[in-house]
């Protein structure tokens, strides 16, 4: 076997890596010695900047099969046969701790997906919980500073976590999944995901409908008692990520299938309630899970950094057939995530292994900027329109357009019947067995008493009270009896 020679960035040979060049035997460093300099340099590089959200992450690669068809629903193309597969690429991650926290935590588990189809990339970006905190983007960088580590204290601080809640009332859903008994899942394996945001699917006949994805998991969901997770960070603060990595080589190909719940265009303007508010879910008793595919994972990554690190989702990137809804959410996300790839990985981080597509050619006018490594033709024009061979747009929009009604400008939200922020989280309290009422009684508890101020704690209570007076007496007494002890 030939042996490898290391070599320098640029490729020359490296003649000594153990010993620094000195002026003489023990003498000072040399500023000649270059791939001293450049090692270090270099090393002094090697951290990028972090996600702000969602930083700590696993992920893995694998395929999606259709098998089931929903041609009458949409036009995209990787959808469009029963039977065919797309290579895919999945990052799980946790919400708000850093890079270095643990994986074994209460908190929303993100639920990332990249499609690599042959009309481009198409990212589905979303949780492990089918609503979320809030339902403006506005509010976004509030809530998450409220849930980051505090400023002063630098730990995550009880005081700032539900007093933005107390003063977020439609939050009052999400807090009841996550306070739940699925808010540590046992794994990245043993969890659902969902698209949680309204997205919009176009068939070939123009025809729009509104969509939700629920990835369903096949190995069953578990999930952990904060007892549990608590000794398992323990033994392994990196747990979900051995466990993904390990059941994968070991060749268990974790698996889930893919429903949609399918709302017809026209019915939306009516519904009950806003069915693009993230905050609600779409009862399926209204819209029925139908069954698309699955989504199987039987590769690991060769590096975590290349690949898991620096993949980059953005629910911006559509596939013909698919768009946007007027989930405000969404909307903003739109914008969001692309940008922060753009400020972590720079302008180009599209051509980057992980997020490039597989088999869509790419062949646009943008040029330069940091890490560029494609470009055009010899001779190619950079500018469109132009009178030379250069790449021309198809005038078909990927989805049908939106219906805008009334006045545009308006910060009011629409109202709905059924526009409150508790009934649903009074449904979903009321649908839990006695002992999951108990855990979800004491996981609130446990949080709410560590709240220095009585006014917040009592903002709180008062969401409890409204979603459901049972669920609101048994919290009030669960956290007076504790901050009584």
């Amino acid at each position: 076997m030939t042996q490898r020679v290391l070599t320098t960035e640029s490729g020359a040979p490296v003649a000594d890596n153990q010993n620094s060049a000195t002026a003489g035997v023990g003498g000072p460093i040399l500023l000649q010695d270059g791939h001293l300099l450049e090692k270090l340099a270099r090393f002094n590089r090697e951290r990028i900047p972090e996600r702000v959200v969602h930083a700590r992450g696993s992920g893995a690669y694998g395929y999606f099969e259709v098998t089931d068809d929903v041609t009458g629903f949409t036009r995209a193309d990787f959808l469009s046969e029963v039977g065919r597969r797309t290579e895919t690429f999945i990052r799980f991650s946790t919400v708000a701790d850093s890079l270095g926290g643990a994986d074994a935590v209460r908190d929303p588990r993100g639920f990332a997906l990249k499609f690599y189809t042959d009309e481009g990339n198409y990212d589905l970006v979303g949780n492990n919980t089918p609503v979320f905190f809030i339902k403006d983007p506005i509010k976004f960088p509030d809530f998450i500073h409220s849930q980051k580590r505090d400023p002063f204290t630098g730990r995550q601080e009880p005081d700032n976590v539900w007093d933005f809640w107390a003063h977020a009332p439609e939050a009052t859903h999400q807090v009841t999944w996550l306070m739940g008994d699925r808010g540590i899942p046992a794994s990245y394996r043993h969890m659902n995901g969902y698209g949680s945001h309204t997205y919009q699917w176009t068939n070939a006949a123009g025809e729009a409908f509104f969509v939700k994805y629920h990835f369903k998991t096949n190995q069953g969901v578990r999930s952990l008692s904060a007892g549990q997770a608590a000794e398992l960070v323990g033994k392994d603060a990196s747990s979900h990520q051995t466990d993904l990595l390990q059941a994968i080589e070991r060749g268990m190909n974790p698996s889930w299938t893919l429903h949609v719940q399918v709302m017809p265009a026209a019915d939306a303007a009516d519904y009950r309630f806003n069915p693009f508010d993230l905050t609600k879910v779409w009862p399926h008793s209204d819209y029925p899970l139908q069954r698309v595919g699955r989504l199987v994972l039987d590769r690991n990554p060769d590096n975590v950094f290349a690949e898991v690190e620096q993949a980059a989702f953005s629910p911006n990137n559509f596939v013909p057939g698919i768009g946007p809804s007027p989930d405000k959410m969404l909307q903003g996300r739109l914008f969001a995530y692309a940008d922060a790839h753009r400020y972590r990985l720079g302008v180009n981080h599209t051509q980057l292994p992980v997020n490039a597509p597989r088999t869509a050619v790419v062949d646009n006018y943008g040029r330069d900027g940091l890490h560029a490594t494609r470009h055009g033709a010899r001779h190619d024009k950079n500018y469109e329109p132009n009178s030379y061979a250069g790449p021309a747009q198809t005038g078909a929009a990927h989805s049908a357009p939106l219906a805008v009604q009334g006045w545009t400008g308006t910060h009011q939200a629409p109202a709905h019947a059924k526009d409150d922020d508790f009934f649903q989280a009074g449904e979903l309290y009321r649908l839990m067995s006695d002992d999951e009422k108990g855990r979800l009684i004491a996981n609130i508890a446990g949080s709410l008493s560590q709240v220095t101020r009585d006014d917040v704690i009592e903002k709180n209570l008062a969401h409890f009270h409204a979603a459901d007076a049972e669920y609101g007496k048994r919290v009030e007494e669960a956290v007076h009896a504790l901050r009584e002890d």
